[in-house]
């Protein structure tokens, strides 16, 4: 909503608020669903396999405690629209701290070369704290940006950003100092500055999301990378009263409602496939 917009009713924000936790029942539901492998990471549909080189590839990275089944939805709309869609496996519900799970992006992203047009990173969530994270740690989005001003190509500038340091790889994973091919971020629903509602939890996945959290201060003062994140949010949201409007960012007001069914909204998809080819063309 924008400052001008009049504030909902209690009673519609009450419908959106139910529609909203229907919607996310039914997505977690989606996690016993085809395609499926006993005791074997999930795999992606084989279609999103498919796609053009010449587009960038998709990383799809959910919020906290979903699965990346979550994102099936956006996942298909962006499938649809020619680019190829990955996600990455290991990282279960996304119960561990943004840092953590940063450091295991980067290293599982570091593995597998990206192709020549690089990548985007499209987050649900607290998906897009952990990607913001790696573009701050790594330096790709600094780089493709720095490239684009220059005039020249901020896929091939991101591909020579490395892959951030860190803590020893795990086994079979690349060594950080890898190129990650990094053009930038697209976030849906991201709280940038915390929520206050985190601390009707005591859970520390959820407490994490506290405004006075060290890692949320501390990205929200790195404004390096604001302008390669792409900020897709609705009308409402009832999990982030703060917003998640973010300085230096291109934000994007969708007419769709909730924290979780605006991801099923087709202005959505067409507003996260509008920010991968801004990204893309720099």
């Amino acid at each position: 909503m924008t400052p001008d917009d009049p504030r909902p009713s209690v009673l519609a924000r009450g419908w959106w608020w139910a529609q909203d936790y229907a919607y996310a029942a039914l997505r977690q539901a989606a996690i016993v669903g085809a395609p499926w492998r006993l005791g074997r990471p999930r795999p992606e549909p084989r279609s999103w396999r498919d796609g053009s080189a010449e587009l960038a590839e998709v990383i799809l990275l959910p919020g906290v405690y979903e699965h990346w089944t979550f994102l099936r939805p956006l996942g298909d709309a962006l499938s649809a629209a020619g680019h190829r869609v990955r996600v990455v496996h290991g990282l279960g519900m996304n119960r561990r701290g943004v840092a953590e799970t940063s450091e295991r992006l980067g290293r599982a992203l570091a593995a597998r070369p990206a192709g020549p047009a690089g990548r985007v990173i499209v987050a649900h969530s607290k998906g897009g704290l952990i990607g913001k994270h790696l573009l701050v740690t790594s330096g790709a989005a600094h780089a493709a940006a720095a490239e684009a001003a220059a005039g020249g190509d901020p896929a091939d500038a991101a591909a020579r950003a490395p892959a951030p340091a860190s803590s020893p790889p795990e086994r079979g994973s690349a060594a950080g100092g890898a190129p990650l091919g990094l053009l930038g971020l697209v976030a849906v629903c991201t709280p940038f500055h915390g929520s206050p509602l985190a601390g009707l939890f005591f859970v520390p996945s959820i407490r994490a999301f506290l405004p006075e959290d060290e890692t949320i201060v501390m990205l929200g003062r790195d404004e390096s990378v604001n302008g390669r994140i792409v900020s897709v949010f609705g009308r409402f949201d009832p999990h982030i009263p703060n917003g998640s409007a973010l300085d230096g960012a291109t934000n994007v007001i969708v007419p769709a409602q909730g924290h979780f069914a605006v991801l099923g909204s087709p202005h959505t998809h067409a507003a996260v496939l509008d920010g991968v080819r801004m990204l893309s063309a720099g």
